[in-house]
């Protein structure tokens, strides 16, 4: 028997103190199990045998010569591979790229772990997961079709990802070597497993695999002991010690009207504490507020609240849920008075610029280096912007100086920002560009800096018309992970600063080579 479905009824929230306090609006969450349910449909014995499956497992079995069913042992790791590859693709297409940290890292230990098994049990020793993507993205093609979109970029991560950690098995299977050679008895002791494990980036179920194979042993609760202490470490350093919610009304949580206002008169409906690395902070939300949260690249606000006169720093904005929090290091005397929110003007601006540079800088990308590009990420503050994309080579100075031409053009022309709120499928259909990884409801907002150049669907806060950035600076090019690249740039002041300084520090050259006339001979 197997379970295909089941319900989770909300009703409680349980409160710091362990209490339940009742949910004001109580449901009933489902939960189905789509491969299973497959395998009922289809009558199959396993989840593996459905068609979900089969199609991976067949051309896996073309690419390393060996047989689904001649054993316990390779048909694990047919299965592991076939299960692991489809979250590692959808997830890359999906805009999550493999890291240490977060989302990345599960991403990460996700693909290694398939790199284990066809490394150990198929005996495969070469990359062989990103040869499975374009096969993926044709199956799926009629359901999840960002993955054929991006199926070079999504093979190029995989294939980097995949190489660099075979060279990290080769080198962790020579240590283990070396340790089980000069080892005194039969066992791998745990702090030994959790060097190879925490240094080399070895799985603790591999260096077990060879031990077992050379006679030895290892010590798994000595390595789950320091695994533990590695954890308590990290959890102590980043826990956060939340108090509740102390209400002031009961009325839905406020709006955000920071579209065409700075300033708004508010309220408080709530307010709590936060602590974390022994700093006291306190989150407050507003029945409706100017401040933006921080939320597809752009960072939050900041400001003023002013309570009867006493003006409160509010130092970040952010999203939780629904709910748009603002973060201070203190409360106001009288939470209940009445509030007059004030938004940081010349660092809204200043973030707006930048902003609306990041869609003039997509679009000239993609004018240049080809329709390949996307976006994988993107930082916007008052100071500079940070954009990262997909593409597969160093960008040659000849096309950072094309693509800064084109969007200083597109400042000159000052083009107007229009702004529109449209369902989904209309805004696809004018051209809208979504990005890879953001959730979107069915009506959008289209930013569009002219149809015939940048339309995209973005949720953050823009320019009235591009020659408000003035003029438009590149001040690095980078490579951030396997086949995405950073431009950091400047927009507006910030940009003139640059220019002067790069200015200064050519006159200074210049003097000290005593200002020949073809002094770059």
């Amino acid at each position: 028997m197997i379970e295909i479905w089941n319900n989770v009824f909300m009703q409680f929230n349980r409160l710091k103190d362990k209490s339940l306090q009742p949910l004001p609006a109580q449901h009933v969450d489902t939960g189905m199990g789509f491969e299973r349910l497959v395998r009922v449909l289809q009558q199959k014995s396993s989840n593996y045998d459905t068609d979900v499956f089969q199609p991976t497992i067949r051309f896996t079995e073309g690419l390393c010569g060996k047989k689904y069913g001649d054993s316990e042992k390779t048909d694990i790791a047919f299965r592991v591979i076939a299960d692991h590859i489809r979250a590692i693709c959808f997830a890359i297409a999906d805009g999550q790229l493999p890291s240490n940290t977060d989302a990345g890292y599960v991403i990460r230990r996700i693909l290694r772990r398939a790199v284990r098994y066809y490394f150990s049990f198929l005996d495969v020793k070469k990359p062989l997961l990103h040869e499975l993507v374009p096969q993926l993205a044709e199956q799926f093609a009629h359901v999840f079709p960002e993955l054929g979109q991006q199926v070079d970029f999504v093979k190029k991560v995989v294939f980097e990802e995949e190489n660099s950690f075979l060279r990290t098995l080769d080198s962790g299977i020579r240590r283990v070597e070396d340790v089980i050679s000069n080892a005194k008895g039969k066992n791998i002791d745990g702090p030994t497993a959790f060097e190879l494990y925490d240094t080399y980036g070895f799985p603790y179920d591999l260096t077990a695999l060879i031990a077992g194979e050379n006679g030895f042993t290892v010590d798994e609760k000595g390595f789950e002991a320091e695994l533990k202490k590695q954890k308590d470490r990290s959890r102590a350093a980043t826990a956060l010690d939340m108090g509740d919610w102390t209400s002031l009304s009961e009325q839905p949580s406020g709006k955000f009207i920071g579209y065409t206002t700075l300033e708004a008169d508010a309220k408080v409906l709530k307010y709590r504490s936060v602590k974390a690395k022994g700093k006291e902070q306190y989150q407050i939300v507003l029945d409706q507020t100017p401040f933006y949260a921080e939320s597809g690249g752009q960072v939050g606000d900041t400001g003023i609240l002013y309570f009867d006169g006493e003006a409160i720093e509010i130092t970040d904005t952010k999203k939780e849920n629904d709910l748009v929090v603002h973060f201070t290091d203190k409360l106001p005397a009288n939470p209940s008075a009445p509030v007059k929110a004030i938004v940081n003007r010349e660092v809204r601006i200043n973030t707006e610029k930048n902003h609306s540079a990041t869609h003039l800088l997509h679009a000239a990308l993609r004018s240049v280096l080809g329709a390949h590009v996307a976006q994988k990420g993107s930082l916007v503050n008052g100071e500079y912007l940070r954009f990262d994309f997909s593409h597969f080579a160093k960008v040659t100075d000849e096309e950072l100086a094309q693509i800064e031409a084109i969007v200083n053009q597109k400042i000159r022309e000052n083009i107007p920002v229009v702004i529109k709120e449209l369902p989904k499928e209309e805004a696809l259909k004018l051209g809208a560009m979504a990005l890879f990884g953001e959730k979107y409801g069915d009506v959008v907002r289209v930013v569009i800096m002219d149809p015939a150049y940048s339309v995209e669907l973005c949720g953050g806060t823009h320019v009235g018309a591009t020659g408000e950035l003035g003029i438009f600076k590149f001040t690095g090019e980078s490579a951030v992970a396997a086949g995405v690249r950073r431009i950091e740039a400047v927009t507006g002041a910030k940009a003139e600063a640059f220019i002067n300084e790069q200015f200064e520090i050519l006159k200074a050259v210049k003097t000290q080579l005593k200002n020949p006339k073809d002094w770059l001979k």
